[in-house]
């Protein structure tokens, strides 16, 4: 049994192999497939390109273009009222309107005499008011400055004081420094080279309200050192040789004297002056006010210990810009606020306080390079 089925496996083996070595036949090609009723016409192409348009245009351009026509001019004008313009400060308030104008598109002008003036500025003031600007920026150093703000108001000419402030005038609102910081922040500066000790005198002009906010502010800063005694406020009338008599005096008075501190750079350079003078420069400290450059470089010699700067190119930009927004973004607190008799926006836009010494006077230098040009 086992070898008849060992003889039909080996003839089925035998099969297999003689089929798989026997020549294939040549396949006979495929019959054509039927015609399909409806043949495509032809074989696909590439994309014809686009045909032109049938239609011309209806104008063919004349000319190549011309570069666009030039901004049309400023309409509205606005007017920055001051004093005291000779002063070096003020260069970069001037700088600052400047650019405030050519920010927003509009004309800016700066007027008021040179000088301490508050008669020439008053009339100043009311020069602008008879050119009917579309805002006043003014210094409001004195309380004279009121009733010729309430006549811009009502007149229709929205009034931002700026620097000093009278919040009881119809002003809209105060830009500038926070006057008492000013004292405050020169006064810890001064308290910690002194060592918390030693006689001061403060060099200001009494009687109006931005300095004697800032003569607060030092008084307000040494009543954190009980060794620190202010032993008289002297009055300069901004005026550096006033300054400087003043300085002499209060070194004859005082022979002790520690420091003097000062509300305004007039103050800062009659100090530095007169301790020069007596040859005690180093010996009694000085803080001025502002960054004028005289009193950089005297920073520099090291007669001026260090100043306090005001942030003020960028007060008098903020100054215009709020008159700006007044005039054309004012929020709809009512229907017609006008009507409603209402005022949005800020009423007080305070400025950054600074304190400049030997670390970063050049700064301050070259920028008053750039309020010139």
């Amino acid at each position: 049994m086992k070898k008849a089925s060992f003889r039909i496996l080996t003839a089925i083996v035998a099969v297999t192999l003689l089929a798989a070595c026997a020549p294939v036949a040549t396949p006979t090609q495929p019959a054509a497939p039927a015609v399909p009723t409806a043949a495509p016409t032809a074989a696909p192409t590439k994309p014809a390109a686009p045909a032109a348009p049938t239609v011309a245009p209806t104008a063919a351009p004349t000319a190549a273009p011309t570069k666009p026509a030039a901004p049309a001019a400023p309409t509205e004008t606005y007017i920055y009222v001051s004093s005291m313009g000779n002063l070096e400060f003020f260069n970069a308030h001037k700088y600052g309107w400047a650019w405030a104008g050519k920010a927003l598109g509009v004309n800016s002008k700066y007027v008021g005499p040179a000088e301490v003036d508050i008669n020439g500025e008053v009339a100043a003031f009311d020069q602008a008011i008879a050119e009917k600007p579309a805002g006043i920026a003014v210094f409001a150093w004195d309380p004279v400055l009121t009733p010729q703000i309430n006549k811009a108001w009502d007149a229709g000419i929205p009034v931002v004081t700026i620097l000093g402030d009278l919040p009881e005038s119809k002003r809209i609102a105060y830009v500038g420094s926070p006057q008492r910081d000013l004292g405050y922040v020169g006064g810890l500066q001064l308290a910690k080279v002194l060592g918390g000790k030693g006689k001061v005198v403060i060099l200001s002009i009494p009687g109006s309200q931005m300095f004697d906010d800032r003569a607060a502010g030092f008084v307000e800063a040494f009543k954190k050192y009980p060794d620190i005694q202010v032993v008289q406020t002297v009055d300069t009338k901004a005026d550096t040789v006033t300054a400087i008599n003043a300085a002499k005096s209060m070194l004859q008075r005082f022979p002790d004297l520690a420091a003097f501190v000062g509300t305004d750079s007039t103050a800062g350079i009659g100090a530095a002056t007169a301790v020069k003078e007596a040859g005690k420069a180093g010996q009694v400290k000085i803080v001025s006010m502002d960054r004028n450059s005289d009193v950089l470089q005297a920073i520099q010699e090291g007669t001026v210990t260090g100043s306090v700067a005001q942030d003020d190119a960028a007060m008098a930009f903020w100054a215009l810009q709020v008159l700006y927004n007044y005039k054309h973004h004012q929020a709809p607190l009512t229907a017609d606020n006008a009507k409603a008799g209402v005022i949005t926006g800020p009423s007080q836009v305070l400025m950054t306080v600074n304190w400049v010494d030997k670390n970063n006077l050049q700064y301050f230098l070259d920028a008053n390079k750039l309020y010139t040009q």
